[in-house]
């Protein structure tokens, strides 16, 4: 298998959450502009902020939690609106406002930024693989410890700070799905759902 294979194998982009958008007054008349595998986005019309409809718990964590992962590279959560229904999986649907993330473009420094960093998270899979369930964790934490040359402070800072959390929540870095990097309009790299339950 060549390392595109093997990135394709590893990440977690083809998989996608079922269950419909779920009724709530907030969310009336919102267009959904993305959906990953727990979680919906609205775009709430203004161009600051989304609607997002949260099932895993881990993905909840990282965004409300007060011990969660702050500084320039993860969302703003602005309103935690609670829980608005259940999805088919069981877990409960949390109703999150947080700040407008968009795509990042090609060619950009973000884009170089985030291929750098996926590469280099790719390698610490490939090289701890026999772990098996703890692999994202180590590869990520080892990622900390001999970070690539172009890795700036705060983005380091981040990546400690990420590290950290999936050791104390025991959830699992998800940063080999390029869809789980986004940019703010300044093109500051934010780590917008890099975290799942294994």
């Amino acid at each position: 298998m060549d390392d595109a294979g093997a990135r394709t194998a590893l990440a977690r982009a083809d998989i996608l959450l079922p269950d419909p958008v779920p009724q709530h007054p907030l969310l009336d008349g919102l267009r959904e502009i993305g959906r990953g595998e727990y979680s919906i986005v609205l775009d709430k019309g203004d161009g600051e902020r989304v609607m997002k409809i949260v099932s895993s718990p881990a993905d909840y964590f990282l965004y409300t939690a007060d011990d969660r992962p702050r500084g320039p590279h993860f969302p703003i959560v602005h309103v935690d609106h609670g829980v608005i229904g259940r999805a088919c999986s069981g877990y409960p649907f949390h109703l999150v406002e947080m700040e407008h993330l968009w795509p990042i473009a090609s060619g950009t420094e973000a884009a170089r930024l985030a291929k750098s960093l996926i590469d280099s998270y790719f390698q610490g899979c490939q090289q701890w693989i026999r772990l098996g369930a703890n692999m994202g964790r180590i590869a990520l934490y080892h990622l900390t410890q001999s970070p690539p040359a172009s890795i700036q402070p705060s983005m380091l800072d981040a990546l400690k700070s990420l590290s950290d959390f999936t050791e104390s929540y025991q959830v699992q870095p998800d940063i080999l799905n390029p869809e789980n990097l986004m940019v703010r309009r300044d093109g500051t790299l934010v780590f917008s759902d890099p975290v799942f339950i294994a």
